[in-house]
């Protein structure tokens, strides 16, 4: 049985697609069949795998409709046909992975799905669209037999996410050490328990259930949260950031976990213990690997599978970057293991 995976925080610049390319692939060197997905409309998910590069190279993959815009095209325009799986692009190097492309027209879909959220009780011809994309996300799964779906989503509050987060089984927080992310946790710990409320009334909505696409009634729960994009001085947080690593910490533990622990969105603390998690729920700690990301790009390869010629170092400076590789392998190794811990122990409970 899939198990999805949302990659999910409102405020950008927190290293979201790249933490979904690398874990999903890690994920799948341990044998597990993976999908990402890019929910994002700004493509950047697609860009990094794909490495297009021109215009035209775009149009020919939404020409062949191997996307997820194209995906929930018989939902959101009303044509004659039902939703179908996609057929997912494996990605080049790594066996058991896949990508569902994104959409710039995705943002389209946007302002119909919040009016057939808001409305969708009492306009009989929306809804379809609440459970359409959930619908959508299981075929393509299906098809695959995939293991885990990893969500790339947009930094916003949009209905797309709202409806995205709350039909995932599972979500994960990435942060990174400023002053903005602890604002966006502080006002998740707000919003999410009012999606949750909204999720749980519409999963419970007769002309929901009995929609060609129901909408499913699930409860995401929080695996953990990532902090990243941080400088290191001698082997530790520079004092800069450390602050603000331990207010994102503070507001963690003091505002967003209890609120989502009233909903019922948390694992028990057992299930968080066995994985070695603490009380701040940290998955994985990731410093800034500088130009090994932008090398990670350009190859559209993770950043711990780049070989010395792709990263295109000599002498010590290519010791050094094989020194800062190991440790953001053994990282992702590690929250990949966290992950199959975490998922494996809440199915099974």
């Amino acid at each position: 049985m899939v198990q999805k995976i949302a990659l999910f925080n409102h405020k950008g610049g927190v290293s979201k697609t790249t933490t979904t390319f690398n874990l999903g692939w890690m994920l799948a060197t341990k044998g597990k069949k993976v999908i990402i997905v890019d929910a994002d409309p700004q493509c950047n998910l697609t860009g990094m795998v794909l490495g297009f590069s021109t215009k035209e190279e775009l149009e020919e993959l939404y020409q062949k409709k191997q996307n997820i815009k194209s995906g929930l095209a018989p939902a959101f325009e009303s044509r004659p046909k039902p939703i179908e799986a996609v057929d997912c692009l494996p990605v080049e190097g790594c066996d058991g992975l896949f990508l569902l492309p994104g959409h710039v027209g995705f943002a389209e879909y946007e302002v119909t799905l919040g009016i057939a959220q808001e409305l969708s009780g009492s306009i009989q011809a929306l809804q379809n669209l609440p459970g359409s994309i959930s619908d959508l996300l299981q075929k393509t799964a299906d098809k695959f037999e995939a293991d885990y779906i990893l969500i790339d989503m947009s930094p916003s509050l949009s209905s797309i996410n709202q409806n995205l987060l709350m039909t995932s089984d599972f979500f994960i927080l990435p942060t990174s050490p400023d002053f903005f992310s602890v604002m966006a946790i502080d006002s998740l710990a707000t919003i999410l328990p009012k999606w949750y409320a909204w999720a749980q009334k519409a999963s419970e909505m007769r002309i929901l259930k009995d929609a060609d696409y129901p909408f499913p009634k699930v409860t995401p729960r929080l695996l953990g949260t990532i902090v990243q994009n941080y400088r290191i001085r001698y082997g530790e947080p520079a004092a800069a950031f450390q602050k603000w690593i331990d207010e994102i910490k503070e507001a963690i533990f003091t505002r967003l976990g209890p609120s989502l622990q009233r909903n019922n969105m948390l694992l028990t603390d057992e299930m968080y213990a066995s994985q070695g998690v603490e009380s701040d729920f940290c998955l994985a700690k990731i410093s800034d690997f500088n130009s090994l990301i932008a090398k990670s790009q350009e190859k559209q390869t993770p950043v711990f599978a780049l070989t010395p010629k792709q990263i295109g170092r000599v002498g010590k400076v290519l010791s050094n970057t094989l020194k800062a590789q190991k440790k953001f392998k053994n990282t992702f190794d590690e929250l990949a293991d966290k992950i199959i811990g975490l998922t494996s122990n809440a199915v099974s409970n």
